[in-house]
Formats: C-alpha cells, structure tokens, sequence
C-alpha cells in the first residue's frame, strides 16, 4: 500500500465508499420501526456529515434531505389526524367535526383522534425521514456527479446524460441569477409576469447556447463512439441483464418478504447479482473507456463501507433473532433498546474519525509568501 493511501493523508474519500456506508444504514432503517434506533441513525448522518463535508456545492444537501424529512413526519401526522375516524386505539386526545362521505369510500374525515393511532404514524414517519436522512448524507458526502464517472461501461450512454443533466442544472440556476441581477439593475416593469417574459428568452438563448457547445466538445473527445459487436454479443448481454434483473428482484422480495423458500431470498439475490454484473462485463467490451486521474480505493474506503454495512447486518441479524424490539407489538409500551441494532449503528459513525481530512484550499496571504 503506498503512502498517500493512508488515512492521515488529507484527500477526498471516493464517492461510492459513501454511498454504501449511507445504503448500510438505510437498508438498518428500512427494517425497523423502533424510534430508539431511528433516531440514532438520524444523529449518526448528522454527526458524519457534520465532520467531513467539504465547502462543495452539494456538501449543503443535506440540510435540504432533513428539512424533507420533518416535512415527511408533519404531513403524515397530519393526514392521520383528518383521516383517523377508523384508527384503533382506548387514548382519545380530542374529537374532530366528521366530515360525511359514502360508506362505498372507506374513509372518514374527522372523528376521534386517539394516541395509538397519532404514535403508529410517528414510528412510520420516522423511517421515512431516517432514509431521507442517509439519502442526504450520501449527496453531502459524495459527489453524484463525481460517481458517474465510474458508471459501467455498458451503461456509458445513461452515464453521458446524466452528467449533462446534472451539469446542465446548476448553471440553469447560475443563469437565472446572472439575468435576474442584470434586470434589476436595469429597472423596467416589475410585475411577475412581465418579469418572466423578459428573463425567459435570455435563460432559454443562453441553455441553448451552452448545450451546442457541448455537444460539440463532446464530439470532437470522441463520445458516444463504439467499437465494433457481433449481434450474438448483444443477445447474450441482454439475457444476462434481464435474467440477472430478474433475480435481484425475486431475492430481494424474498428478504424484505420473509418467505419461507429457501431459494427466494440471499441466493437468487446474488444469483441476480452474478448475472447482472457478467451482462454488464459482457457488453461493456463494445465500449473503450478510460479514465484520468481515478479516485483511489484503499483502506478509508474499505473501512468507511465496512462501518456502513456493519450496522445492516447487525440489524437484519437483530431482526432475525429478537424482532419484538424492532418492530414493536403495541405502541403503548416504553419503545426497546435493541442493542444489537444500536452497537451496529454506531459502529457507523466511524468514519467521522477515519475517512482521511479534506484537503485545505490555500489562503491568499500563504500564496503570497510561496511567491516571494
């Protein structure tokens, strides 16, 4: 292992380490309604997040995810209040006015709001934010765009577009800006309306603009050219895509479902996974890719994805032995405290302390000295 591997180096982690680490604890969260452990993986992403985002563009997304996810919870206690004529519970904390509709809908409005009913919605919001929470902490921590990079090369077309897409985007944005400054400063009407008229032709000249330009740098590096396949490639790639397609999805409703064949579940799970992966080696031969500068992959990676997939095994495994303190029989009761499941997941906050520092941009005052 070379020196400037080691963790003390200060580098950018690559960003697929990350988003398995946040896919670790999302697939935990996915598993449990316990808010004791929802809760902890919700402050786990804020601490890591807290600790090694960068002053990236993205690096502010998660504020976005968790401003998303206390929307998610108040919506849901919301729509439980007006719709929980028919909630089960013995707690009335107060009495709505009913709202009459047929019997032939199934739903009441208004009625008896009990604490039952208000908890069960809690612990089911409560997931959803958990995942939106890791999914924001995978966006802050991990470039997206960065990550297509190493895209497969038979999905090389999706990878282009997506790029484009998400470059295509933010200078939209910048666009708006430059244009709706410049407006101001020149005056003029300043109706809504009239506004929009007059900033819509400019941000449309220049996105049309931008996109010419890049599509014919694009050309000139030579995108979108492939090298020569027979059609026998091509029909063999496709059955191994879609019969590995096929398995990821019996197996992993066989895990999320429970049953009892043993054959759906972990093996047609990695059956699929195998499948998949040879159709993607197979018809990635038609397409020459290289690639400058990669990211490095050594040990901080290693353990920042071991730490994220430590808290999913844990987990299922907790699931797996003593499913009572993750998924709770009443509501009433004091929540649990799955040890098993909490160990894990902090286990996941260890890569605040060993995924390497960010790099420091040099100040202006030391670049001054360097040049003298």
């Amino acid at each position: 292992m070379r020196p400037h591997h080691l963790v003390t180096h200060p580098r950018a982690l690559h960003p697929g380490a990350w988003w398995l680490w946040a896919i670790g604890l999302a697939a935990a969260a996915s598993r449990t309604m316990n808010p004791v452990p929802l809760l902890l993986i919700m402050a786990v992403s804020w601490f890591v997040v807290s600790a090694r985002r960068g002053d990236t563009p993205w690096a502010s997304s998660y504020a976005l995810f968790f401003k998303l996810a206390l929307f998610v919870i108040v919506i849901h206690l919301v729509f439980q209040t007006l719709l929980s004529g028919n909630s089960q519970g013995l707690t009335v904390l107060f009495t709505l006015p009913e709202l009459p509709l047929p019997e032939s809908t199934g739903l009441q409005v208004g009625g008896e709001v009990t604490l039952e009913a208000l908890l069960s919605a809690l612990y089911v919001a409560l997931q959803l934010a958990a995942i939106f929470c890791c999914i924001g902490a995978a966006n802050a921590l991990g470039s997206a765009r960065q990550l297509l990079r190493y895209v497969p090369a038979a999905l090389y077309e999706i990878g282009v577009a997506c790029i484009i897409a998400l470059t295509f985007a933010p200078q939209l944005a910048t666009d708006a800006r430059r244009v709706r400054d410049a407006a101001r400063l020149r005056g003029g009407s300043t109706g809504r309306i009239r506004r929009f008229g007059r900033l819509a032709m400019p941000m449309l000249e220049g996105a049309l603009e931008r996109s010419v330009d890049l599509a014919a740098a694009m050309d000139s590096r030579g995108y979108g050219r492939t090298t020569v396949s027979d059609p026998r490639s091509r029909r063999i790639t496709s059955a191994l895509v879609i019969t590995g397609m096929l398995g990821v999805c019996l197996g992993v409703y066989g895990i999320l479902s429970g049953t009892e064949s043993g054959w759906m579940g972990l093996p047609a799970l990695l059956v699929g996974c195998v499948l998949g992966i040879a159709g993607l080696v197979v018809g990635g031969r038609r397409t020459g890719r290289t690639r400058y500068r990669p990211d490095p992959w050594a040990l901080p990676e290693l353990l920042v994805v071991a730490s994220g997939l430590t808290a999913a095994v844990l987990t299922f495994w907790q699931m797996r032995t003593d499913p009572t303190t993750l998924v709770l029989a009443s509501v009433n009761d004091v929540p649990p405290v799955p040890v098993l499941a909490c160990v894990g997941i902090l286990v996941a906050v260890l890569p605040a302390f060993l995924a390497p520092p960010l790099p420091r941009p040099e100040s202006p005052a030391r670049d001054l000295e360097v040049a003298a």
